[in-house]
């Protein structure tokens, strides 16, 4: 090996160590994300719990859609820590290929993980700023925005969406509401819940509670 290539393969070595860094920083920030979430949940748990001690589904049904909405970023975001993981193990792989061979290799594996990334808010712009740099190093190939949507049925979705929610009420309220919201509907106080003197849930708590979800989740 000339000096030459050992410059270029510092070079190169440095830019994947550059590059799984980022990658690594990112997933940090992915964390943080995951325990804000987590932190609000249990906030918006407490008050559903005592909503239906005091017999009242329609704040429980809100309150459980909240739930329900910030599990699923939770576990979208997730899913983007194991395609962050996954480009981690590749550099991995590249760097021993560039001792090897010399020469950085393409990889499908990075390319569709990048893909997936940068239609994520939460990473997207580190994303394609590395996705250039790897085009530039020959790891990736120019990628196209996927067009293709999956069509679903608006009814099963809806009923999808329905069976969840009776889930996080039967979970949250230990079997009160959900299966049988029957019970708290039309024989208030008749629960297995025993009511407790509470404070009156505030209209605007609450609103800023699903404002603070919205916001962790976009």
């Amino acid at each position: 090996m000339n000096n030459m290539d050992k410059i270029y393969n510092k070079d190169i070595t440095r830019q994947v160590n550059e590059w799984t860094h980022k990658i690594r920083k990112e997933g940090y920030q992915l964390d943080r994300q995951i325990r804000s979430i987590q932190r609000e949940e249990e906030k918006v748990k407490r008050s559903l719990r005592e909503a239906a001690k005091k017999g009242d589904k329609a704040v429980c049904t809100i309150l459980a859609k909240e739930i329900l909405g910030a599990r699923k970023a939770i576990s979208k975001i997730h899913t983007s820590k194991a395609h962050l993981n996954s480009i981690q193990m590749q550099m991995k792989n590249q760097l021993a290929t560039l001792r090897v061979c010399g020469a950085l290799q393409k990889s499908t594996e990075v390319m569709q993980s990048m893909q997936r990334l940068i239609k994520v808010p939460e990473v997207a712009a580190t994303m394609r700023e590395l996705s250039k740099e790897m085009m530039r190093a020959g790891i990736i190939e120019e990628m196209l925005e996927e067009t293709m949507d999956t069509i679903e049925d608006p009814e099963e979705m809806e009923e999808q969406a329905q069976e969840e929610i009776d889930k996080v009420l039967w979970e949250i309220t230990q079997g009160t509401l959900g299966k049988a919201p029957a019970a708290v509907t039309e024989t208030p106080g008749a629960s297995a819940v025993v009511a407790e003197p509470t404070v009156e849930e505030d209209p605007e708590e609450l609103m800023e509670m699903q404002s603070r979800l919205e916001a962790l989740r976009s």
